[in-house]
């Protein structure tokens, strides 16, 4: 088995081995992983902090031993809080990360970091607040940086940044979790998911008071929920039908 970490600032995942494949997910500057399969050019990965598989350039990670991503593993999440920082690398260059970028495995990557992070879990409150640092970010599948974000890349950033585990797609996403009946019984930092005409999810936001919802579509952008789904406030239309509200936290 062959290890990995990603020692850039953004990378993007592929469904497939090839720079033209579709855009299914991105690693973030200190992310660690398995090499499930390893070819010349390309690599299939499994991400360990959600275990979401795809095809990365094998120019864009470092190999790491079996005891380092033990090492790594063990860490305590340690993530950037600031929309942009820089780090210091061992060359004594300096490179550009974003926010939510692992910085537990610094050891492993010979970087210096000076900015803010976050560590352990806090109440859920802070998911509003937390929400807010991706707010105007343009919608981007497969993207999880404000630079580019889709609507469960954004929930699970959020979550992630605030010490708690989701999974990387809407659908997976909605697996977890506790299920409310009504909106009336939600809090600020639930989930609604919503789904397309064949049922299937394929979209989830995050609840905030009085009745509005955070989400990713064209943009991290507010609207108002109710008992139908998205209303959204510029086109005063519904934009999508809900299907489920779950409490994570």
């Amino acid at each position: 088995m062959r290890y990995g970490i990603c020692h850039l600032s953004i990378v993007p995942m592929r469904s497939e081995p090839s720079d033209r494949s579709e855009l299914v997910n991105q690693i973030l500057y200190g992310e660690h992983f398995k090499v499930v399969e390893h070819r010349k050019k390309w690599s299939r990965i499994k991400l360990t902090h959600d275990k979401y598989e795809g095809w990365v350039d094998n120019k864009q990670y470092l190999e790491i031993t079996e005891d380092e991503y033990a090492f790594a593993k063990a860490q305590p999440q340690r993530l950037t809080t600031d929309p942009v920082q820089c780090i210091t690398t061992k060359e004594n260059e300096i490179q550009t990360i974003v926010l939510g970028s692992s910085l537990a495995h610094n050891k492993l990557l010979n970087s210096e970091y000076e900015g803010t992070f976050t560590e352990g879990k806090k109440t859920k409150e802070a998911l509003i607040k937390t929400s807010l640092l991706y707010l105007k970010s343009p919608y981007l599948w497969g993207g999880r940086t404000s630079f580019g974000i889709d609507c469960s890349g954004f929930t699970q950033m959020v979550y992630r940044l605030n010490g708690y585990h989701l999974k990387r797609d809407a659908s997976q996403q909605a697996t977890q979790g506790e299920a409310l009946s009504f909106i009336e019984e939600s809090e600020p930092g639930d989930l609604a998911f919503f789904d397309n005409a064949e049922g299937v999810i394929t979209h989830v936001g995050i609840i905030m008071e009085d009745h509005y919802i955070i989400h990713a579509h064209g943009e991290v952008r507010i609207d108002r929920l109710d008992h139908s789904g998205i209303y959204n406030i510029n086109t005063r239309m519904h934009t999508h039908k809900l299907r489920v509200i779950k409490k994570i936290i």
